[in-house]
């Protein structure tokens, strides 16, 4: 197989870039095992590619890893908060950092045409067989993770501190990362100083690093209501309370809580996703049900989407004579992800160093949402770097001419590999070591 150069030494030595001298512990002597280790990661890669686990059912690919968490002297806790991994690894009085990968895949059928495309099918929560697939690049995060890990752990003379690798469930169900904290992860592990991760980014180039200081993801809520008319004959709808229209003026009355009531300084999303209602032409029903994802990044917005929601669809009904209050559900889900803003700041002046200034930029929040976000929340400075995944020149061209690239969640998501698990490891490593202590 054809490889690539070690890509941060390549660079850096292209570009006549001054060493990472004032760093806690210059990174380039420990990434310097990253050629060798390589051949050992694309494997792994392409074995947790092919092998997925739908959310709550990683139990094969937790026990993968910790086997080799424990092959490089960590010591390994399972089945935290579920099938949680935390493997720890001391190494004299230093910081300590964590450093979190999430394990579980998509129900999405792969569309690649790769040779080691999955072909899993699993068993979802109705019971019904639906394919699987890494989707969303959780296979890109574990193999990154390992990588690092297993550079650290062969380098311990060249930092003091303690690692705390966590292998989080359930992230795409938004509930991962709660559970393990929920478990005494900073309670029956060491509290971290710092807590960091990596996720794939599916709009930049692979061997480009993203950082965005403060909100970086948004909170995700999710919000089911009910709204209740009364049914009757198509045709005689006056003798009826017709539950569609007060769907259609309530969709469109929610539209205006984000254009006129929030600040448009303050990014917020309110979508109806879903509306059900009605079973053929001629009958007017009793009920439509709807089904909204809602979003923002400071909890004051969050909640003013709440109150607001709450009360346009109330009025709504009032105004049509509905015989019963609709039934408003809020489902809270994830909060938003706040990278800290001088942490950032500090890891991306290292990963400048190290894979050079124009490999390294300032990205724009987004809408999604992450999980990740309850570390933080749980009192530690936290900071999610994105790693880019599109072959540059295919990114290149895409940029040109305008087109959309295969997003997350896509069948067709297909990370430019070698790239990304290279400048994965170099940044999640360098990401470390800039904050664990020089011997």
């Amino acid at each position: 197989m054809k490889t690539l150069p070690l890509l941060p030494l390549c660079l850096a030595a292209t570009l006549g870039l001054p060493a990472a001298t004032h760093a806690a512990t210059n990174p380039a002597p420990v990434l310097a095992g990253l050629d060798a280790l390589y051949p050992e990661l694309d494997g792994l890669y392409r074995d947790l590619h092919q092998h997925p686990e739908l959310s709550l059912q990683e139990e094969k690919t937790a026990a993968k890893l910790a086997g080799r968490m424990r092959q490089l002297g960590f010591e390994v806790t399972q089945k935290v908060g579920g099938h949680g991994v935390v493997a720890v690894l001391r190494n004299g009085q230093g910081p300590t950092v964590l450093l979190r990968t999430d394990l579980d895949a998509l129900p999405v059928e792969e569309k690649t045409g790769l040779p080691y495309a999955s072909q899993v099918k699993m068993k979802d929560d109705a019971g019904q067989s639906v394919p699987v697939m890494h989707a969303c690049g959780h296979d890109v995060h574990m193999t990154v993770w390992l990588g690092t890990a297993t550079l650290l752990a062969r380098a311990k003379e060249r930092w003091r501190g303690t690692l705390v690798m966590v292998g989080q469930p359930a992230e795409e169900r938004g509930s991962g990362a709660k559970r393990m904290l929920g478990d005494g992860l900073y309670k029956r592990f060491p509290k971290p100083d710092f807590a960091l991760a990596v996720h794939n980014s599916a709009t930049a180039a692979a061997g480009t690093v993203e950082y965005v200081p403060g909100y970086a993801l948004a909170s995700v809520d999710s919000i089911d209501i009910t709204l209740h008319g009364k049914g009757g004959h198509g045709a005689y709808p006056h003798t009826t309370v017709d539950p569609i229209v007060l769907a259609a003026r309530t969709i469109l009355s929610l539209q205006t809580i984000v254009s006129r009531e929030k600040s448009p300084l303050e990014p917020a999303v309110v979508t109806v996703g879903s509306i059900h209602g009605g079973t053929t032409h001629n009958i007017i029903p009793d009920a439509v049900k709807l089904q909204l994802t809602v979003r923002s990044y400071k909890p004051e917005v969050r909640q003013q989407l709440f109150t607001a929601i709450e009360r346009v669809v109330n009025a709504e009904a009032q105004a049509a004579g509905a015989p019963r209050k609709p039934d408003i559900a809020i489902a809270e889900g994830t909060p938003a992800t706040y990278n800290d803003p001088e942490l950032t700041k500090r890891l991306a002046e290292a990963l400048s160093r190290m894979l050079g200034a124009p490999n390294v930029n300032e990205g724009q929040p987004v809408m999604g949402g992450e999980d990740f976000s309850e570390y933080g929340l749980a009192g530690v400075p936290s900071v999610m770097l994105r790693v880019g995944t599109v072959e540059p020149k295919r990114h290149a061209q895409a940029k040109a001419s305008g087109e959309t690239l295969p997003s997350l969640h896509s069948p067709l998501f297909s990370p430019d590999r070698e790239r990304t698990l290279r400048t994965g490891v170099t940044t999640l490593t360098t990401s470390a070591l800039e904050l664990l202590g020089a011997p």
